[in-house]
């Protein structure tokens, strides 16, 4: 007669194998070769440990931890192993009565189902199965218990009589019910048991306690029409998983919905007919500012505060989502039409512009509005939110804090707009840009002592476009940052070809500023050009310095330090400038060409200049007066004392080919 612990062995998802005090087998099944990927003979009973670990070929340490706890240890050891292209096996060693060993292994690779084949005679596997590490139990065709394991009783409590051979599942049940832990409804329980009965196979379900525990129940009918029941809590899995769900719809920052949910929404309301609906995309106006000034930190506390007002703005059935950054929506699903999503904009635009106190510190923002109607302006998501991002370009553009409907006008701007960006992107690759030079003079001389480096874009359909149109956008896409590397280069170059004692001044955005690769840049492009560090003046604003103040500023002082000048350029037009003097040694101001404009005009301004010029000798910084275009402008920047002097009044900017003829001759008199 077949050994019915040989049966139960043999159809085992898991490999099992007996060690005794000598660490020799003294029983295995076929399937723990086959998990180990070795032939069925080579693992056998009186084979020792050391051949097992053997066969751990691709983690030769985690063999010898095996073999090291088998020797010294009484305590269950619990390992995941591979072996080889990726195959993952779980490796449980757990200490029997005898001083042996039971060593499981089981495939994580598929997580396979767990099918065990229980035999009918409980004490010839009682170490088995009280050594699983999942509940397990047998009932018969009436729901009598046959057996289970120490898991299952643990799992829910069970006391001894409860386990007994012949215990009604019913009872058991009854039983849990008055701890609190049954299955919280209780007709899904027996739901698998049908499942299961109708396949003629193993089936499982999740199944929700009472004490707010999930189990994980897989049921294998046998043939008398009785069945075997795996019992695993999954609650922090389900947890987990539940969890994964809501952060892949919600935003992490405010709980909002995020944009996949929120297109869910507008896709299953817009597909109701007779409704109709509005769209409403957010920006929030200076929160770069805040963000830039005050910390992301405040900037995230920020962002929950304005979430809670724009919440407080909703009807019932409105809901509001966040994209990311500084942009929400609102979707209204059920409006009269454009004066009620009207209403709602203006009510936004007031909350929002309310003072928000947060950390202590009081903070003025605004949000500008762009708003789509469906069916009208799109009938699915997708279109109807790219519309309403339409409108909000064009309600940003046109001064912001206010809000803006999209109309079929705005997709041609946006789209050409887009095909700018696209052209740009192409400009550096097909060499269309070109750089002009204008020239910046001895105030008392007029000699020319340098020359500014400005760029020009040569589009080849749309002619030449203007700095004021694609400078900025370079910037929104991050493309000045290669651009700028271009012109520092080209400038170094065109450069290194005039007289000794000119120099070349060249623009840095703020963005090349974040890179940390900008010293090395500077370095790279005088060498490759030849030319001596001295020659070359970087202008920065500002701005350079607002997002990171520490960083910029020791960026700042290794390029000096190469024996690169350092200009600020626009200088009384931010906040800081001063301060920003006292930070870092400058070797050039170059004073905005809006205090020279009213000079003639404007007391004010002529105080400005004067205290500038004042201030820029007594801390031996050179002045530049910008945008001298008249003589009577260039008489008032001498009598206040500029010591340099740029504009049209001296010359417009000029191709490379024009740059060596002004060189050679003497700049014309303004007469």
């Amino acid at each position: 007669m077949t050994n019915p612990l040989d049966i139960i062995l043999s159809n085992m998802q898991q490999g099992v194998a007996f060690l005794n005090a000598d660490l020799r087998v003294v029983l295995v099944n076929d399937r723990f070769a086959e998990l180990l990927r070795v032939p069925k003979g080579q693992i056998a009973v009186g084979v020792d440990a050391n051949a097992i670990a053997g066969q751990m070929a691709a983690n030769r340490d985690q063999s010898q931890i095996w073999l090291l706890h088998l020797l010294m240890n009484s305590t269950a050891l619990h390992q995941q192993i591979e072996i080889g292209d990726g195959w993952l096996l779980a490796f449980t060693s757990t200490p029997i009565d005898d001083d042996g060993w039971l060593v499981q292994c089981e495939d994580m690779s598929p997580l396979a189902s767990l099918e065990r084949t229980l035999a009918e005679q409980r004490g010839l596997f009682d170490t088995v199965l009280d050594n699983m590490p999942h509940g397990l139990c047998m009932f018969d065709a009436d729901k009598n218990l046959m057996l289970c394991n120490a898991a299952y009783a643990r799992l829910y409590c069970l006391p001894e009589q409860l386990t007994r051979s012949g215990t009604p599942l019913q009872h058991i049940l009854d039983y849990r019910q008055t701890l609190g832990n049954a299955p919280a409804h209780r007709e899904s329980y027996f739901d698998v048991v049908v499942e299961a009965a109708l396949k003629g196979a193993t089936a499982s379900q999740n199944i929700a306690l009472m004490d707010g525990r999930v189990v994980k129940i897989s049921h294998k009918p046998m043939e008398n029409g009785g069945y075997v029941a795996a019992h695993e809590d999954v609650t922090e899995a389900v947890r987990a998983d539940e969890q994964i769900r809501y952060m892949a719809s919600h935003d992490p920052l405010t709980g909002l919905p995020n944009r996949t949910l929120l297109r869910e929404k507008i896709d299953r309301e817009l597909s109701l007919d007779g409704k109709t609906s509005a769209v409403l995309c957010l920006d929030l106006d200076h929160f770069k500012e805040v963000n830039d000034t005050l910390g992301h930190a405040v900037g995230d506390l920020l962002l929950k505060a304005v979430a809670d007002r724009l919440a407080d703005c909703l009807r019932e059935g409105d809901s509001i989502a966040r994209l990311g950054g500084d942009e929400f929506v609102v979707f209204q699903a059920d409006v009269r039409g454009r004066e009620q999503a009207s209403t709602l904009a203006k009510r936004i635009v007031e909350v929002v512009d309310k003072i928000f106190v947060v950390d202590g510190k009081p903070i003025r923002i605004g949000v500008s509005i762009g708003i789509a109607i469906a069916p009208d302006d799109g009938d699915v998501a997708d279109s109807i939110l790219r519309r309403a991002d339409t409108a909000l370009y064009k309600a940003k553009s046109n001064g912001r804090g206010t809000f803006c409907f999209f109309e079929t006008a705005m997709d041609a701007n946006r789209q050409e707009r887009r095909n700018l960006e696209l052209d740009l992107q192409r400009a550096l690759e097909h060499k269309q840009f070109e750089i002009y030079y204008q020239p910046q003079v001895d105030a008392a001389s007029e000699q020319v002592v340098g020359f500014e480096a400005l760029l020009r874009w040569h589009h080849p359909e749309r002619g030449l476009v203007p700095p004021a149109e694609f400078i900025p956008l370079a910037e929104e896409t991050g493309l000045i940052v290669p651009i700028g590397e271009w012109v520092l280069r080209q400038a170094c170059k065109d450069a290194a070809g005039w007289p000794a004692d000119i120099c070349v001044a060249v623009n840095l955005s703020p963005l090349q500023f974040r890179s940390q690769t900008l010293a090395h840049t500077v370095v790279s492009a005088l060498s490759d050009a030849g030319l001596p560090a001295s020659r070359l003046e970087l202008e920065i604003t500002e701005s350079v310095l607002l997002t990171d103040n520490e960083t910029a500023l020791a960026t700042l002082h290794h390029i000096r330090g190469l024996g690169v000048r350092i200009a600020m350029d626009d200088f009384g037009t931010g906040y800081s400038s001063l301060s920003y003097l006292r930070l870092f040694p400058f070797d050039k101001i170059k004073i905005d060409q809006s205090f020279i404009r009213e000079l003639g005009s404007s007391k004010d301004c002529a105080a400005i200049v004067k205290a500038v010029v004042d201030l820029g000798a007594s801390l031996g910084i050179t002045t530049t007066a910008e945008g001298v275009e008249t003589e009577d402008q260039l008489s008032r920047v001498r009598e206040q004392g500029c010591g340099e002097i740029q504009g049209y009044l001296f010359g417009k900017p000029l191709p490379l080919s024009s740059v060596h003829d002004l060189i050679r001759g003497r700049l014309p008199s303004a007469a």
